[in-house]
């Protein structure tokens, strides 16, 4: 099967019994275990028949053997690096969604070694790579990265962090399989937040890693099981359906992308503009290589006060989150970035005035009337 058909078909078998063309809702904590044959589910926390439907198609998307899907993208975050040891090192990219820097703030707490670089800047990657010791055991990507949508490229970094002994994790959340795929490119480990692209409709909350790796694979299992960070079977339902349309909302959602991104470099008001599709992007050939398209994330420098700004869109939804039907808007130093220090926010580019679009499936030239409506008041 090809991926939108994998989209469609894979985990949702007809129900046996009834041949319902839709897998019923398990809601279950507990199993009889006396008409099972041979044994199989035993208590929800760890086996679940409407959480592995959506687990086998997020693993088939990528061509994988495992999925395992978590409460939320942060739960699935944590698990990743489940396996490491006290006075261990993992190498990240410096700009990363606020959530991330905080889960790294956490397991800095339990002994393990947080180093943040430029993954994107191959000269600052290879020294980073180059000074590594014995202690290196994960290296963490972000690509494209959250706000500043840099792209580090996965199989260069995958090669050389092989060669130290350490697996990769790249969290694809921005990208989703239907533009990019980890693991074709040398990585170890996809990570999505499935609240964003993968569920689609802010509905739902959850976290997925998919793997080839059985040994990484057994691991995230038994950390899951013993730490009980499992969604419900109404969650993974949600965002099972959603899943469905991916590849069509993400389509819809580039291609309105790239309108907004060609009024925008039109606007005086508007400077720094960030976008893997533009042709002064810094990492647009690597973005081109490793991604099917550019993607529906997008940020600016606003001239202006960004509050402001918000203030006066319509069409767009002032909140967190992204990768929805709605198209989003928002202030990364004061929502999704507020935890990161400010002198970092500062040097990653993160200003006050930054701001952060997710675009949606409405029309697109109803998104770019807005946006310039909002752009062009007067304060």
């Amino acid at each position: 099967m090809r991926f939108d058909t994998r989209l469609v078909h894979i985990g949702q078998q007809a129900s046996p019994g009834t041949g319902a063309a839709v897998p019923p809702i398990h809601v279950a904590t507990t199993y009889e275990r006396r008409v099972q044959d041979p044994p199989r589910y035993f208590y929800a926390r760890g086996e679940h028949p409407t959480r592995e439907g959506l687990e086998d198609c997020l693993a088939a998307l990528e061509d994988a053997r495992f999925a395992t899907v978590y409460a939320s993208g942060q739960a699935a975050g944590m698990t990743a690096l489940c396996g490491l040891s006290p006075g261990q090192t993992v190498l990240a990219s410096d700009d990363v969604y606020g959530g991330t820097y905080s889960l790294f703030g956490v397991l800095s707490r339990y002994g393990i070694r947080i180093r943040q670089v430029d993954l994107a800047d191959p000269a600052a990657r290879d020294a980073a790579l180059a000074a590594a010791g014995p202690d290196l055991g994960a290296v963490w990507i972000e690509t494209p990265t959250n706000p500043m949508l840099k792209v580090t490229d996965i199989g260069e970094v995958s090669r050389r962090a092989h060669a130290l002994g350490a697996f990769v994790v790249v969290d694809n959340t921005f990208a989703s399989p239907a533009l990019q795929q980890p693991l074709a490119h040398g990585a170890d480990v996809s990570l999505y937040s499935t609240t964003k692209f993968i569920a689609g409709h802010l509905d739902a909350i959850g976290g997925a890693l998919v793997t080839d790796d059985a040994r990484l694979h057994e691991g995230f299992l038994r950390y899951r099981t013993t730490a009980g960070n499992v969604p419900g079977g109404f969650d993974c339902f949600l965002i099972h359906r959603g899943l469905k349309t991916l590849s069509l909302r993400i389509q819809r959602q580039v291609e309105s992308a790239e309108r907004i991104v060609a009024a925008l470099r039109r606007e005086p008001s508007v400077g720094a503009l960030y976008y893997p599709g533009l042709p002064e992007h810094p990492q647009r050939e690597v973005a081109a290589r490793q991604m099917a398209g550019p993607g529906s994330m997008i940020s600016f420098e606003y001239r202006g006060d960004a509050h402001k700004l918000m203030d006066r869109l319509r069409v767009f939804v002032c909140a967190v989150s992204l990768g929805a039907v709605q198209s989003l808007v928002e202030c990364p130093a004061g929502m999704t970035h507020w935890g990161v220090p400010k002198r970092q926010r500062e040097r990653l580019g993160i200003t006050d005035n930054l701001v952060r679009l997710s675009i949606g499936i409405e029309d697109p030239a109803d998104l770019v009337d807005d946006l310039l409506a909002a752009l062009r008041a007067r304060e």
